[in-house]
């Protein structure tokens, strides 16, 4: 099994807790469609959503660096990091419709942890093919 698997085993069950919470939240308001102008409501749609923005590029990226055979330790990093800063973003997302500490870190962490491993992967493929032409 690829390391990258626990990730995404991890950020699975993420996107469900987020998504059970809109249907909790759906239910408990009395509202099938659209946030019914209810703000709780509004921000847990949110986080979900911005989970299911983010996290397929991000594992993605996780997938083919564990592919290329990266580090099993920094492997571990960047997925600790991607998960963790989606973890972040939903939390502070949840609790404040504004500004707040749990989301200004987990963009920060997760579009760090993005960059670093598109990065990497453009470097492990400028390795190879300098090697080879």
């Amino acid at each position: 099994m690829h390391i990258s698997g626990c990730y995404v085993a991890l950020s699975a069950l993420l996107a469900l807790v987020l998504a059970g919470r809109v249907s909790w939240l759906r239910n408990k308001r009395k509202v099938m469609l659209g946030d019914g102008g209810i703000p709780e409501l509004a921000r847990a749609i949110r986080a979900h959503a911005n989970a299911a923005e983010y996290l397929p590029i991000g594992l993605l990226l996780l997938l083919l660096l564990d592919l290329d055979q990266t580090r099993p330790g920094l492997l571990h990093l960047c997925g600790v990091a991607l998960v963790a800063g989606r973890v972040l973003h939903a939390w502070g997302l949840s609790r404040h419709a504004g500004p707040s500490f749990g989301r200004a870190a987990g963009i920060v962490l997760t579009w760090g942890v993005m960059l670093v491993m598109a990065l990497l992967l453009l470097w492990q493929f400028l390795l190879v093919h300098s090697v080879t032409a």
